[in-house]
């Protein structure tokens, strides 16, 4: 099996929390250059089943797949589908489920997706490659949504300055184009710590690709398919999604209060479905020498319980978070 284009993140902290056993059944919701898959392997899984919504990502991993004899599966479809994909596929319980949420270096790498200013290449950021484009979405979209956007997905306090600076600049077709565009909006000068284009960026490659409705129905669907016993790891990047982790996790990993006075006693709250929840992990010093790009990642982990997976939730995080719109309009800067 030849080596993985990229370092994987946290690895070592993963695999231990899915402490992988000869004989287990496990899926990889996000295989990208297959670092975690490999390793999953390595480790005596029987069968891992490997998701990914990018066709790139799928074709570069035939090779793999056909290498190993059978127990690996490359499913091209998003994580969020997977209970449905492998109740297809006869699977209706696994053993482990990781997810490493977000961009993949790989896509951040090709400056051709559009993902990245560092590199000037088309404004695409489409992780299927197909759908509503990054420059679709800037020249089309009202400044309000522009903004909401901006606000809600890359927490931006200035995103009405910067709406309406995209908007007055339009048509924008380049990432070069973009980031220059924001970095006028709000000040930029060599030596800042961080470009003022990434959280524009981040957001509105979130928006595109609907990332945290995907996290927030994968981890559900994680939670229908681990056997009681069950590992699951999800590694995240930014602190939404990492608020979302952590809250799903703490919600499932106790039960759900049974009622008061006011409510009926029939309110009674369904079992915990997850326990030995991890607080979040961070990359080691080693690791973050070898690694930079694994500085803002976080792992949370925990075990599937016997306790039926939980009644969908009448608000669900990413509903919340879709909640602040008018928030966004009173709060941001102009």
């Amino acid at each position: 099996m030849t080596d993985a284009p990229h370092i994987p993140v946290l690895l070592d902290e993963v695999m231990d929390a899915l402490a992988v056993k000869p004989g287990d059944t496990i899926v990889d919701g996000t295989f990208g250059a297959g670092g975690y898959t490999r390793a999953i392997l390595a480790a005596g899984a029987a069968r891992v089943f490997a998701f990914d919504r990018d066709p790139d990502a799928i074709a570069n991993g035939r090779a793999l797949e056909a290498e190993s004899g059978g127990r690996l599966v490359l499913v091209a479809e998003r994580f969020s589908r997977m209970s449905q994909a492998l109740a297809a596929r006869g699977v209706e319980q696994v053993d482990g489920v990781t997810l490493d949420i977000g961009v993949s270096s790989m896509q951040l790498d090709q400056a051709a997706r559009g993902f990245s200013f560092q590199g000037d290449g088309p404004l695409d950021m489409r992780m299927e490659q197909a759908g509503t484009s990054a420059a679709d979405f800037v020249n089309e979209a009202d400044e309000a949504e522009i903004a909401d956007v901006l606000y809600i997905y890359g927490e931006e306090t200035r995103a009405r300055r910067i709406a309406r600076a995209i908007v007055a600049a339009r048509p924008l077709t380049r990432t070069g184009e973009l980031a220059e565009v924001v970095r006028r909006a709000v000040g930029h000068h060599p030596g800042m710590p961080k470009d003022p284009a990434t959280r524009t960026f981040q957001a509105i490659r979130i928006h595109l690709n609907r990332e945290l409705e995907e996290l927030d129905e994968g981890l559900a669907g994680a939670e229908s398919l681990l056997a009681p016993g069950g590992r699951l790891a999800v590694v995240s990047f930014h602190s939404l999604e990492d608020r979302m982790v952590k809250r799903f996790l703490n919600m499932r990993g106790k039960p759900r209060p049974a009622g008061s006075r006011h409510l009926p006693a029939a309110a009674q709250g369904p079992a915990p479905s997850f326990e030995s929840v991890s607080r979040g992990i961070r990359a080691s010093e080693l690791e973050l020498t070898r690694n930079p790009r694994s500085r803002s990642a976080t792992l949370r982990a925990a075990h599937r319980t016997a306790a039926p997976a939980w009644p969908a939730e009448t608000q669900a995080p990413t509903r919340q978070a879709k909640s602040g719109k008018s928030a966004a309009r009173r709060g941001a800067r102009s």
